[in-house]
């Protein structure tokens, strides 16, 4: 599967503390500054970023999925210093659109930890697979041109 030539809208789903926010600044060429999201927030129209708890809580999990429906992209975000994971196998058939999934953090990570990312990722149901670092930008480009997505 690739993402056609148009501008798609992207979810990013992930644990609190996960990298999300820090990664749609990035994305966007935003300052680095770290808060903590409290509610479901927009960035450029095209990316949706969603509090941890709604993955976290299971009361929440709902709202999740009501978001989703906004989006054309799923983007399930994996910590890569993370030991374990909140995704539980098959995640992403809940969805009715495509699911990529996305290791943050990946400049803190060894080796086996970036392993395990993958690993959990893939029990999740994700098959396409980007490694990132905000910090350093490695990986955010290629992940933007998979996307098609333009700051």
């Amino acid at each position: 599967m690739h993402i056609t030539n148009k501008t798609e809208r992207i979810i990013l789903i992930g644990r609190s503390a996960a990298g999300k926010t820090t990664l749609c600044q990035r994305m966007n060429k935003q300052e680095l500054k770290y808060h903590k999201t409290q509610t479901i927030q927009f960035f450029n129209e095209s990316m949706i970023d969603t509090p941890g708890e709604y993955l976290e809580h299971r009361s929440y999990h709902g709202a999740l999925f009501v978001s989703s429906t906004s989006a054309d992209i799923i983007i399930l975000v994996q910590d890569a210093t993370e030991m374990g994971t909140m995704f539980p196998p098959a995640y992403s058939s809940m969805f009715t659109k495509p699911v990529i999934g996305v290791i943050t953090k990946s400049d803190l990570a060894d080796e086996k930890q970036i392993k395990n990312a993958h690993k959990y990722l893939r029990y999740a149901g994700v098959s396409k697979i980007f490694e990132t670092s905000s910090v350093s930008s490695e990986g955010v480009d290629s992940l933007m041109e998979y996307l098609k997505l333009t700051p």
